[in-house]
């Protein structure tokens, strides 16, 4: 089983940018396809983007397409997302999956870090 753990949240401006990292450990990370996730207070987690093992195939939430960017490099066993022009709805804390289906759902992941807070100020 792959182990998750995120980096790189923080507060930040609106229109500002961040780069989040997932570093995984304990499995074979490029049998994985990845997604990133965010889930606001008083919301359900909702899905932001998503990478196939090999990185060829990329997904995003409409909210975030143009603005932000999924990447990995399987040999540092990393999956990283780029979050340009931030906007105060991007607030959330922001989690890095793994699964074995390419897919938009929380339930097609069955491996999870322990999430990351992007603060954006307006």
């Amino acid at each position: 089983q792959v182990q998750l753990v995120e980096s790189g949240g923080g507060l930040v401006q609106a229109g500002g940018s961040l780069r989040l990292s997932c570093a995984a450990s304990g499995g074979t990370f490029s049998d994985y396809n990845m997604g990133w996730f965010r889930q606001a207070p008083g919301k359900e987690r909702e899905f932001v983007a998503a990478s196939s093992w090999g990185g060829l195939n990329t997904y995003y939430a409409d909210s975030v397409k143009g603005r932000f960017a999924i990447s990995r490099d399987n040999a540092k066993n990393t999956v990283y997302l780029q979050m340009n022009r931030l906007k105060p709805e991007d607030t959330a804390v922001y989690y890095c999956a793994a699964g074995r289906r390419l897919s938009r759902t929380v339930a097609s992941y069955t491996n999870w870090g322990q999430g990351t807070q992007v603060t954006v100020s307006s």
